[in-house]
């Protein structure tokens, strides 16, 4: 993965727009919570292999960044993005990383299922 080039990003992800895409999205702050505090309490969301159509997708930010997509009847949005590639199958990956290169979201949009 690079650091994110706006453009490029952008142009990914219309060129998935109106399209049956799978996602994974993921976001966590994990052990990475206690870690650093005693009391905190670990949050993380997970999603993998929902199929979506989106109609729009948009990335805004100066870094980290923030992805929208949005779909007919709602959004599906992952921010703190800071990484992204797109991969030899056409899938885009995008992901944030904290100031210790710790994974804390990640969204990737695939035309087909992401292996289990």
């Amino acid at each position: 993965m690079i650091a994110i080039e706006k453009t490029a990003v952008q142009t990914a992800l219309e060129n998935l727009t109106n399209q049956e895409v799978y996602i994974h999205l993921e976001t966590t702050t994990g052990a990475y919570a206690g870690l650093r505090n005693a009391g905190a309490t670990p949050v993380g969301a997970y999603i993998r292999n929902g199929a979506i159509t989106y109609v729009r997708g948009t990335i805004t930010g100066e870094g980290p960044y923030r992805v929208g997509l949005k779909m007919e009847n709602g959004w599906v949005y992952a921010e703190g993005l800071t990484d992204y590639e797109v991969d030899a199958n056409g899938r885009l990956l995008l992901a944030g990383h904290d100031s210790e290169g710790r994974l804390t979201v990640a969204l990737e949009l695939s035309r087909t299922p992401f292996r289990m």
